[in-house]
């Protein structure tokens, strides 16, 4: 893709996606406003600590608005990422893939509430199970993926360039070949997401709600993807994945436009740590301050990743993408 034919796939995936997590909420809301007759007035909205007793109560029409707003909010700001930043199909993916999963907590949200009451005359006596709590989370991860599959990859763009010539170069020589390769993890953001999981898990034991265990094991998968990477790079060119095998990203050599050693922000180019957006719709896998390797593509594209020895890895991609304009 040029630097502005991305445009329209990026706004087509932000908005069928956005459209579909808005349907899901739009169909729940219908399902549950036929109940209407058979639900207490106010309905429970919010259990405490014990999810067997109620602490904060609602009208019917509250609970829909309530939902409806929170997919619509969410549902603005990951499809506004997509729509001026999604130059990356793995943003695009993302996107898609975060509309789709909002759309499904809304809806599971408003249903799950609505059906624990049904039938009753008094929403104290409503009970919520933690097995409903652990599904509303995790059932709709499963649309989510197949959103993110949906949703086209980057389609092969050599540079139209050679590689910058002031870009550092390792000196190989005639047809000598070399791997770099390196593990990127840890950092402040596996720190955050240690709390969670402990947290959480501490949570499910304390109300004796076992089946919200999930979120703990999934929180740690997530956390696990996104803080723990392998790095390298081969006459193929950059590759950067999880060692869970997902999320991860190529970049082809002959798409290298320029390799270098950038100084990262976390916070404040990226708003956090782990696989991010960052300003101008830069991929960056950002696991700590300091020095990361910077690789700018065909297309307008580039990408970030928080590793030692950034300046190795730069100068020999840089090398390799020298041979693919031969």
């Amino acid at each position: 893709m040029t630097t502005h034919s991305w445009r329209a796939p990026a706004r087509k995936a932000a908005l069928w996606s956005a459209l579909a997590a808005l349907g899901a909420v739009a169909v729940v809301s219908v399902i549950v406003w036929t109940w209407r007759a058979d639900l207490p007035d106010p309905l429970a909205s919010h259990w405490g600590g014990n999810s067997s007793v109620p602490d904060g109560f609602m009208s019917l029409n509250s609970l829909i608005a309530g939902s409806a707003l929170l997919v619509i909010v969410f549902c603005v700001m990951f499809s506004a990422l997509g729509w001026f930043w999604g130059a990356s199909g793995i943003t695009r993916r993302m996107v898609a893939a975060s509309n789709v999963w909002i759309g499904g907590l809304g809806a599971g949200v408003l249903l799950s509430i609505a059906a624990c009451q049904r039938g009753l005359t008094d929403a104290h006596q409503a009970t919520l199970p933690g097995w409903t709590v652990a599904a509303v989370i995790v059932v709709p991860l499963v649309p989510a993926a197949v959103a993110a599959r949906i949703v086209p990859g980057d389609p092969h763009e050599p540079a139209g360039g050679p590689v910058a010539a002031d870009a550092p170069r390792l000196g190989l020589t005639g047809d000598e070949r070399a791997v770099w390769f390196r593990r990127a993890d840890g950092g402040p953001g596996l720190v955050v997401g240690g709390i969670a999981i402990v947290v959480t898990a501490l949570v499910a034991v304390a109300v004796r709600q076992w089946a919200m265990l999930v979120v703990p094991v999934l929180l740690a998968v997530v956390f696990a993807a996104m803080f723990a990477y392998t790095v390298r790079v081969d006459a193929t060119g950059l590759t950067v994945r999880s060692i869970v095998g997902w999320p991860g990203t190529h970049v082809p050599a002959d798409e290298v436009e320029r390799a270098s050693v950038t100084e990262v922000h976390p916070i404040r180019e990226f708003g956090g740590w782990g696989w991010r957006l960052g300003r101008g719709g830069r991929v960056g896998v950002v696991l700590r301050s300091g020095a990361g390797l910077l690789v700018e593509r065909s297309g307008g594209r580039s990408l970030v990743v928080t590793v030692d020895d950034a300046a190795t890895g730069a100068a020999l991609l840089n090398t390799l993408a020298d041979r693919t304009r031969r």
